[in-house]
């Protein structure tokens, strides 16, 4: 054999040697990425962290913005409104991950421990629906300019509704008309997991701020503000 032939030789089994290496190497780290991912999916996402009193100031923040846009200086606030307040919720959050899934066949569930959703619901009355559809409209239209989606609309027919996603916080708030002339007003956050020092009420549920929105009818109702 010629020493060219035995160079040739050794170039051949240096690449074929190269090759066998990295192939076991994409094996390796395959079997570690598979095995992440396993973890992952089993463990399953956790909740985003969230101060639950900061969050319901923030959706109240929003229903007031959603009050100006709707432009209805003239209704009341609609002190009977069933659910009227803030509200933290501790049962619509499952468990993540496929060590849970035989409990998400469950009729009801259990939800995660430590883990709430936040909303806010509240009513104007005085609403007729010739009123609510242009509100609706004007409020489409201003929320949009503010960055919200449009998730669902309906301004004309039996049934008006306006319902919008905020594509940064992933918060719902939506606007719909009622029998009664009412119109309500609501807020929902996503479920998030709260700080382990969060104030509890004597509901064992984590303790919100009152609402303030919105804040021209409110201030009205106080005795002595009363509108003129």
């Amino acid at each position: 054999m010629t020493q060219q032939h035995q160079r040739s030789r050794r170039r051949r089994n240096a690449l074929a040697a190269t090759a066998v290496g990295l192939a076991m190497a994409a094996v390796a780290a395959g079997a570690i990425g598979f095995g992440r991912w396993l973890d992952g999916a089993w463990q399953g996402t956790p909740y985003p962290v969230a101060d639950p009193a900061a969050t319901a100031r923030r959706l109240d923040g929003h229903t007031q913005a959603l009050y100006d846009a709707l432009g209805l200086p003239r209704a009341g606030l609609a002190e009977d409104w069933p659910g009227d307040g803030m509200h933290a919720g501790l049962s619509s959050c499952p468990r993540r991950g496929l060590r849970h899934f035989p409990e998400g066949l469950s009729d009801s569930p259990p939800s995660e421990p430590g883990v709430t959703t936040v909303s806010e619901d509240w009513a104007l009355k005085g609403v007729s629906p010739a009123q609510a559809g242009p509100a609706l409209e004007r409020a489409r239209e201003r929320m949009t300019q503010r960055g919200w989606k449009v998730t669902d609309y309906e301004h004309s027919g039996p049934r008006l509704w306006l319902r919008l996603t905020h594509p940064g916080t992933g918060d719902s708030l939506s606007a719909e008309a009622y029998p009664g002339d009412r119109l309500g007003v609501a807020a929902y956050a996503d479920c998030a997991r709260y700080p382990s020092d969060t104030p509890m009420d004597l509901y064992d549920k984590p303790r919100l701020p009152a609402r303030q929105a919105p804040a021209p009818l409110r201030q009205a109702a106080v005795p002595g503000n009363e509108r003129r």
